[in-house]
């Protein structure tokens, strides 16, 4: 083995790894049959944004400290995980009981999911090879999993979660650029993902909609701000 510090896993990868194992068991909670399904449901939106928090502490202290040689492929393996296998996941047995008893409501459902695994496998792979330092091409993958997952989770009715759901796979792939959020910025997506985590569906779902908001704030406003004020090369 090739000596030197890069050829050991990094503290960003222990992160990395964080996010991994709560995407695994934001999955793994929905299948326990001894928890009620409302109580599940926000477990296991609990573990799933933590693996959003990992993932954004990852990308922090590796620009701080150092990555490892495997770093960048073990960060796109855990947000494969998290964001998009997990959230998938999700997504799917969040309308489950609604659409059951749909054969071709479950088809369009799986349809829209699979595209959104694909497009963020093709994200996630070649992140690396196409990120530039002042903003993302493309709707990043947290961005991406924090829409569609509180969309989900405050159930929003099964008829507007599917474009959604592709539009959103669409943008992960495609040239639209995003800025790159400051640090204050990413405090403030943090401390809103935090309240949600604590308050819940609580309050009619006050928390999750305010992230979500949000998000779709950024989603849709980023690249205008970037078309304004143009993007720092």
């Amino acid at each position: 083995m090739v000596k030197g510090n890069k050829n050991k896993l990094s503290l960003a990868d222990y992160f990395s790894l964080m996010n991994a194992i709560f995407g695994f068991l934001g999955i793994i909670v929905l299948f326990l049959n001894i928890i009620p399904d409302e109580i599940k449901f926000r477990i296991s939106i609990s573990f799933l944004l933590l693996a959003i928090i990992a993932d954004g502490l990852d990308g922090i202290i590796a620009r701080k400290t150092f990555r490892s040689e495997v770093g960048e492929h073990l960060d796109s393996m855990a947000d494969m995980t998290s964001m998009g296998i997990a959230t998938s996941i999700f997504v799917y047995l969040s309308y489950h009981d609604i659409i059951s008893n749909s054969f071709y409501s479950q088809i369009y459902l799986i349809f829209a999911l699979v595209f959104f695994i694909s497009s963020a496998i093709i994200r996630l792979s070649s992140y690396y090879k196409i990120k530039k330092e002042n903003y993302f091409i493309g709707l990043p993958a947290p961005a991406s999993s924090i829409i569609i997952l509180m969309l989900a989770y405050i159930r929003v009715d099964f008829i507007f979660i599917l474009p959604i759901i592709i539009i959103i796979s669409a943008t992960m792939i495609c040239n639209i650029h995003f800025p790159k959020p400051k640090i204050k910025i990413d405090i403030i997506a943090t401390l809103l993902i935090l309240i949600t985590l604590i308050i819940g569906d609580y309050l009619n779902f006050f928390a999750p909609v305010l992230l979500l908001a949000a998000m779709i704030l950024y989603a849709i406003g980023g690249p205008i701000y970037l078309k304004i004020f143009g993007e720092l090369k």
